[in-house]
């Protein structure tokens, strides 16, 4: 919101007096704020790079259906401040974008929320994806994979309204949500404060979720 500028009598302007709250203050004079940022960024970077590395292992050999044009080797890092005002990494492998048709799986640690390993489809391979899915359905519930209930597939947040759980009892209401959908995400999330990242497991996690997604994506 930019500052509100008060008329004077002249063709001036008086801008209104910017104030900082006690925290705000205290975060600006900590000199090691920027610097503990920085250093867990670098850490994040290498989460995401074991977990590329895992990923490739896991896809050795692997057939895929994927669209024409398919590069199995291009990847992506990417790295900002602002995904809902919060910074965020992540890597997209495999990765395939090409207008409307999209074949990746993205690992997404998200600050103040989650990490997220996702599978993101769409395209003219997206009826076969969707019968894969729910032929295959009882191999890929229960195994901590949510649908995005979401009308966009860059929306990130978890719970009531925006995902609903594989889980086995479910089928009928994935079955509906996919009906007619002209894309679809599938996700597993991983809270911040979950033993897996403390102890350093994320990788392990990260290759547990593609194992899991690949019978909608394989033959």
């Amino acid at each position: 919101m930019c500052p509100r500028l008060k008329p004077t009598s002249g063709n001036a302007t008086v801008q209104d007096p910017i104030l900082f709250t006690p925290d705000e203050l205290r975060l600006v004079a900590d000199d090691q704020f920027f610097l503990v940022k920085a250093r867990i960024m670098k850490k994040v970077r290498g989460m995401l790079d074991g977990v590329y590395a895992g990923l490739r292992e896991e896809l050795a050999g692997v057939k895929l259906l994927a669209p024409p044009g398919f590069d199995r080797k291009k990847f992506q890092f990417v790295k900002g401040e602002h995904l809902e005002d919060f910074p965020y990494q992540y890597l997209d492998f495999p990765k395939y974008f090409e207008g409307d048709d999209k074949f990746t799986f993205r690992t997404l640690f998200w600050w103040g929320h989650h990490v997220v390993f996702a599978l993101i489809l769409e395209g003219p391979g997206l009826l076969r994806y969707k019968q894969n899915l729910l032929n295959r359905y009882h191999v890929t519930a229960g195994r901590h994979l949510c649908l995005s209930l979401a009308p966009s597939l860059w929306e990130w947040r978890q719970g009531e309204g925006y995902t609903l759980p594989l889980s086995h009892d479910r089928k009928s209401e994935v079955a509906a949500v996919l009906s007619g959908r002209p894309f679809f995400k599938l996700a597993r999330f991983v809270s911040l404060d979950d033993p897996a990242l403390k102890e350093g497991r994320i990788v392990e996690l990260g290759r547990e979720a593609l194992r899991a997604v690949l019978p909608v994506i394989t033959p």
